[in-house]
């Protein structure tokens, strides 16, 4: 069953509350006669339209390989990938898979984070609790997954990351991660 509307209709409905807005505005505060005010809400509507169909996007794919910890948390060590499951069920080790090229752009994944825990990824400027749980959910764990973004990953991160769009590149977060996962301190992480 279908749980979501089309995204046409989400802008219909978006460029409606604009069109009845703006007719009210015009309307109670610059004293607009009725029809006046309804033909200044079907254009403000139809510029909401079509201002929401050209800057529209669709989500990518999720993460297509997650990746098995490795048995020390040696920095040279290369995870080995595996599939991502459908079901919400732990995922396991499965034989090594190719890497994601350089050309898909999709971060490496871990399936659960290394020997010694995960990393406390509250130290990088604008990821807070609720933040670093949506991030270990998706399979990252560590500064060092998040220092090896190219720009690629980094669009993807920002594309994908539901509720926080943007915030990768925003926050510079690979740089952050970079220094943190050498062992170096940020601004930030000093005052935490």
């Amino acid at each position: 069953m279908k749980d979501t509307a089309p995204i046409s209709q989400g802008i219909i409905a978006v460029a409606a509350l604009f069109a009845i807005i703006g007719a009210g505005v015009a309307f109670v505060l610059y004293d607009f006669s009725l029809f006046a005010s309804a033909v200044i809400g079907g254009v403000v509507g139809a510029v909401a339209a079509i201002a929401l169909l050209i800057g529209w996007r669709a989500p990518q794919a999720g993460p297509t390989n997650v990746s098995a910890p490795t048995a020390k948390p040696a920095a040279a060590a290369k995870p080995v990938l595996a599939s991502v499951p459908k079901a919400k069920a732990p995922a396991a080790a499965a034989p090594a898979a190719k890497a994601p090229s350089e050309s898909e752009g999709t971060p490496q994944f871990l399936s659960a984070a290394r020997e010694g825990g995960p990393d406390d990824l509250k130290l990088i400027k604008g990821v807070g609790p609720k933040l670093e749980k949506t991030l270990h959910e998706m399979g990252l764990y560590h500064f060092d997954q998040i220092a090896t973004w190219g720009p690629k990953e980094q669009a993807w991160m920002d594309d994908n990351l539901a509720g926080f769009k943007g915030r990768a590149t925003r926050d510079d977060w690979v740089n952050q991660a970079k220094i943190l996962a050498s062992g170096g301190e940020t601004e930030f992480s000093k005052k935490k």
